[in-house]
């Protein structure tokens, strides 16, 4: 059988069975394995023989999945996903909220801002936007609500906020972008520095526009702090600003790889809880436990998108793809485009793991092939995936707001006030994609 045809109808069944809401690991390994062993037990201008197949097939499969999860880089993951949990538990990124709501009470839409800033300090230090939003949809959202704040302005700003987890380091999107890509983690982790911060300061431009425009949704709440209060605020969130100064000074000083200073964190976050007793043995152990359960799960979608991508390039198929669109004479931009467009549609159905490991294998090539450098485009896949997180239809943060709130306010009323935010994030992409120094030129200077 033509290995490029067989690709190319794995690739559609893959997909055809995630529409139907087979979970991705699932799908993808499945695909994999059997389109795998019908590559060897059928190859091109021969006779079907199974027998054939079943041991290369086993092989194969078994030494890419034991190889991948054995990769020192991928060991960031677990780190990462358990200093989140741990500095969660600690009261480590909630104390980032609460100090910054004490430096904003007199501000037009202050506790809104607050909301964004405490999003962008949790995820400087768990890298993961589902946490943040769900961590903030508990504690930022019945704050504003109390305070009188419309409910699509306060569940809007803290699904927004949350996407930041995905684009600030350390970002677990940009240690599998990494592994796949097979480009540094610490160079994607200071790439997403400056967007971040630039997808920061445009989200509170909409917070502060809203106010302005609809001051009955974005109501003073009166709160009134001394500089006491300001100063012991200061004081309370130092144990974050040192996590993100492990991490990014580490790592931008060469004294840590991404790695390392993951390990260092996770260490500094448990001497945190342990010395200034925040960390009890029960709460350690819930967050051991939620390590090792959302750990499983990414592995597993990886492991199967692993396979998946190594069955893709035994048939051919990415070399096919990229000759094919050298031969169309694509300019980078309309490549650069086209990208966008598709991350963006998916970006609306999907899960952002399961986009980021369907496109990977094809897209990486096509744009390595075309001379576009992969730290930048790295970007732009991480910061679309970010969007999809509140487009619409499915918008996962948007559910997990909605989640958070115990249903109080309705999905549709979290979209209403979204929609300002993706309006802003169209000026965002665009300059991501017009001035790529904003992504590059801070993993130059190392």
């Amino acid at each position: 059988m033509d290995p490029i045809l067989l690709g190319g109808v794995a690739f559609a069944v893959a997909m055809l069975f995630i529409a139907l809401r087979m979970p991705i690991g699932f799908a993808l390994g499945g695909v994999a394995f059997v389109a795998t062993f019908v590559l060897y037990a059928w190859p091109e201008g021969k006779a079907f023989d199974a027998e054939a197949a079943v041991r290369p097939t086993l092989r194969l499969v078994s030494s890419s999945s034991f190889s991948f999860v054995h990769s020192y880089e991928l060991s960031l993951v677990p780190l990462y996903i358990a200093l989140g949990a741990i500095a969660f538990r600690t009261g480590i990124t909630t104390d980032i909220y609460h100090a910054v709501r004490v430096w904003l009470a007199r501000v037009p839409g202050g506790l809104g801002i607050a909301s964004i800033l405490g999003c962008g300090g949790f995820s400087a230090i768990t890298g993961s936007s589902v946490a943040c939003a769900a961590t903030f949809g508990r504690i930022a959202v019945p704050e504003m609500l109390r305070f009188g704040y419309a409910p699509r302005f306060a569940t809007a700003t803290v699904a927004t906020g949350g996407t930041l987890g995905s684009l600030i380091p350390p970002s677990v999107p940009f240690v599998i972008y990494g592994i796949f890509a097979e480009q540094s983690i610490s160079k994607l982790f200071l790439a997403g520095v400056l967007p971040g911060i630039l997808s920061m300061l445009a989200y509170i431009v909409v917070v502060i526009w809203w106010a302005r425009a609809r001051p009955q949704d974005v109501p003073s709440p009166g709160l009134r702090f001394t500089r006491r209060d300001n100063l012991a605020a200061m004081l309370k969130a130092w144990p974050a600003a040192l996590l993100f100064l492990i991490i990014v000074v580490g790592i931008y000083g060469g004294i840590f790889t991404a790695t390392e200073a993951a390990a260092v964190s996770v260490a500094a976050a448990l001497a945190i809880g342990i010395l200034g007793r925040r960390l009890s043995r029960a709460d350690f152990e819930l967050a051991m436990s939620e390590t090792v359960i959302q750990t499983a799960s990414i592995f597993f979608v990886a492991i199967g998108a692993k396979m998946f991508a190594t069955f893709i390039a035994l048939t051919g198929a990415t070399n096919a793809v990229v000759a094919w669109m050298g031969a169309l004479g694509l300019a980078q931009w309309s490549l650069l485009l086209a990208a966008v467009l598709l991350y963006l549609v998916m970006g609306m159905f999907l899960d952002p793991l399961g986009i980021l490991l369907l496109t990977l294998p094809v897209l990486v090539p096509l744009m390595q092939g075309t001379g576009i450098d992969l730290i930048w485009f790295g970007v732009i896949v991480v910061k679309m995936l970010e969007i999809g997180l509140i487009t619409p239809p499915v918008g996962f943060n948007v559910f997990v707001i909605h989640t958070a709130t115990d249903g109080k306010v309705p999905v549709d009323t979290i979209f209403a006030g979204v929609w300002r935010f993706l309006v802003i994030e169209i000026f965002v992409v665009a300059a991501l994609l017009a001035f790529p120094a904003i992504s590059t030129w801070l993993p130059r200077t190392m």
